[in-house]
Parts: structure tokens; sequence; C-alpha cells
């Protein structure tokens, strides 16, 4: 003997009006002209080597004030060695 089972198609009005205000959320910010943006000067890779506990410090530091390492140490390096006039 079978069981038979029904099922029932949800409503489309709710996920749909749920669904298009979380893809509407937010897209303002990006509908925005940008200002002018100087050209961004090409990255080159710097490698060092830092002790395990400085490490740790530094990485406990920035996700507490929430800004990642690489910006953290290009701040410090660029106060550390101004540009030239």
């Amino acid at each position: 003997m079978s069981k038979k089972l029904a099922f029932t198609m949800p409503s489309g009005t709710a996920i749909g009006d749920n669904a298009d205000a979380w893809v509407g959320k937010g897209i303002e910010q990006h509908l925005q002209p940008r200002a002018e943006v100087a050209p961004i000067e090409r990255m080159k890779r710097l490698t060092i080597d830092v002790s395990e506990s400085l490490h740790a410090r530094i990485k406990v530091d920035c996700a507490r004030r929430g800004v990642k390492i690489a910006d953290e140490v290009r701040e410090m390096l660029e106060k550390h060695f101004p540009a030239l006039s």
C-alpha cells in the first residue's frame, strides 16, 4: 500500500517581496557618481619576517579596529618614509 502525499506550492508574493527588498538594499551607494580618482600607483610586494608574538599583537589590534594588516603597515611606512617633494 502506498501513501499519497500532497504538496502545495508556496505563494511567490511573500518570498518575492522579501527577495526584492534584499536585492535592492544598499544599491543606492553604487548608483552615485564616483568622484574623480587619481590613477593608482602599481603595488610591489614587500615580505618581512616578524616574531610570532609581534604578528599576534598586530593581528589582534587590527582585528579589533576592523582594519587590514597590509593597510596598517602601509600607513606606518608612509609616515616613516614620506614622499620627496
